[in-house]
């Protein structure tokens, strides 16, 4: 718990280390802080920050006045020991990984979900959080925080815990026909997957983020997330839907062959749950 020593999310040295451009510039920088609600942002994380870990996301969604209606929750009732995966689609990608810390992490305190770097800037959710860089490329340190990343998850799940993936790795965009929905879940998820024996809850999201931010995305990725914060705050006072499959066994993961076709074979069974009736 040392480590959360960091009240904001972002602030003016961060941003002038990502981009040095805006080194000397702190005006800008603020100014730009405001547009973007990134201000917003580091206001929730202070005004919770003093209760990390689940007790951080229960009074950040109070903050924001969400609610959210579960269908299927009796499911994580009926584990409330051993070692599980969640798998989950990524609409939103900011408020799925909140909630999703909130509606398991109430069940099991042990819970934790694998984000990437963007995220991992919310200090105050570290205590739920495994990182890893999604761009680690060629980068030794990148790949070597990656490489920790996926030993830590790892090792979640065969000391008894519970460990959550986006198995996207992104937020949800266009398909060719038209549908915002996952990219294809990643084959490097799916070997952890079957490498543990442990069962598997798939969790669907309803819902997507403005057309305005998946269009965004269609033009740069990095357009897309500045945009994250806004599209948070205009969640406020919304009730979110959420629905909890049935657990996948470890002997019907076990009966796909690669890592491709149990991608196919979790992405359809969380996506199975798409229509709320």
């Amino acid at each position: 718990m040392s480590e959360i020593t960091k009240r904001t999310v972002l602030d003016y040295d961060d941003i002038r280390q990502m981009a040095p451009f805006f080194d000397g510039k702190p005006r800008l920088v603020n100014w730009l802080m405001r547009l973007l609600a990134v201000d917003k942002v580091n206001w929730i994380h202070d005004h919770n920050f003093d209760t990390p870990g689940v007790p951080f996301v229960q009074g950040l969604l109070r903050d924001l006045d969400i609610t959210m209606q579960v269908r299927g929750e009796e499911v994580l009732d009926q584990m409330p020991t051993g070692g599980f995966i969640t798998v989950s689609n990524h609409p939103f990608g900011a408020l799925d990984g909140i909630m999703l810390i909130k509606l398991v992490g109430e069940h099991r305190a042990d819970f934790k979900v694998m984000v990437n770097m963007v995220l991992n800037h919310i200090t105050a959710m570290r205590p739920n959080f495994i990182a890893v860089d999604a761009l680690a490329s060629n980068d030794p340190a990148k790949r070597a925080v990656s490489m920790r990343g996926i030993t830590e998850a790892i090792r979640q799940v065969r000391d008894g815990h519970v460990l959550g993936f986006f198995p996207a790795g992104a937020v949800s965009k266009f398909t060719t026909g038209l549908r915002i929905e996952d990219r294809d879940w990643q084959p490097s998820v799916m070997r952890i997957i079957a490498k543990m024996g442990v069962p598997v809850v798939p969790i669907y999201f309803h819902g997507h983020n403005s057309l305005w931010f998946t269009f965004l995305g269609m033009i740069d990725w990095r357009l897309r997330t500045l945009r994250l914060p806004a599209e948070v705050f205009r969640r406020k006072g919304d009730t979110f839907r959420i629905s909890v499959g049935q657990p996948v066994a470890p002997d019907e993961i076990a009966q796909h062959n690669t890592p491709e076709q149990l991608a196919t074979f979790l992405k359809q069974r969380t996506y199975a749950m798409r229509q709320w009736k």
